[in-house]
């Protein structure tokens, strides 16, 4: 097991948000990446921690050959773009957004007056020249739900052999994973395989059990073959 914590690295950030990147993988950023941070899983390359300013935005940029996922840890997201426009993002939802060859624009926007919480994921395409798509998550709270990743032909998320889960726990809920995984734990404290970790952290491991204690959310990554 592995383990690397946000507050190991400098924060940065751009516009109305600070975060800290925790992964940067060479497949997408090569030599500028930050050698502090981890390597991805397949073709998950990118993970950042980001907290959003009171009235925050990333303001309007675009994304091309490379699938977004944004899992909301604390407040709200009003997600502008050429995607889904005005649609609002909640804490504990997630968004995926498929750029494709077609590609998207999009801003980010805390509606708030207070800082908000949102963990942001890039997984670059198996195939290029993908039409842009866009899906909204709502897990159901004590479940490990996958809402990245699986077989060509289903509809309910966008296909890729990375897949991405979210489960937002309460004290004693739990899953069991038996595959090599990066894990991170956005918000609450869980225990892995007996070792307790606090928010903030990414775990690397090959198999392990977790149990929440307190209330908390876990993003896993994973490779499964179609």
């Amino acid at each position: 097991m592995e383990v690397l914590t946000k507050s190991d690295l400098r924060e940065g950030g751009f516009a109305g948000l600070k975060e800290h990147q925790l992964v940067m993988d060479k497949k997408a950023f090569g030599p500028n990446r930050n050698p502090q941070t981890w390597g991805g899983l397949g073709n998950f390359v990118y993970l950042a921690d980001a907290r959003f300013m009171p009235k925050g935005e990333t303001l309007m940029h675009g994304h091309k050959e490379v699938d977004v996922i944004s899992v909301m840890v604390k407040g709200r997201i009003n997600h502008e773009g050429s995607l889904e426009h005005g649609q609002m993002m909640n804490a504990k939802q997630a968004q995926v957004q498929r750029a494709g060859g077609e590609g998207f624009s999009h801003n980010e926007v805390n509606p708030d007056d207070v800082e908000n919480q949102m963990i942001q994921l890039w997984v670059l395409p198996e195939r290029s020249g993908e039409k842009a798509g866009y899906k909204l998550y709502s897990p159901k709270t004590g479940e490990l739900t996958r809402i990245y990743g699986g077989e060509i032909g289903q509809d309910e998320t966008f296909d890729s052999h990375t897949q991405i889960s979210v489960a937002n726990l309460e004290a004693d809920h739990g899953f069991e994973q038996n595959t090599a995984s990066l894990v991170y734990v956005s918000d609450g404290e869980v225990e892995i395989d007996t070792e307790r970790f606090e928010a903030g952290t990414l775990v690397r491991s090959e198999a392990f059990t977790l149990v929440a204690l307190t209330s908390a959310q876990v993003i896993v990554i994973d490779i499964t073959p179609i």
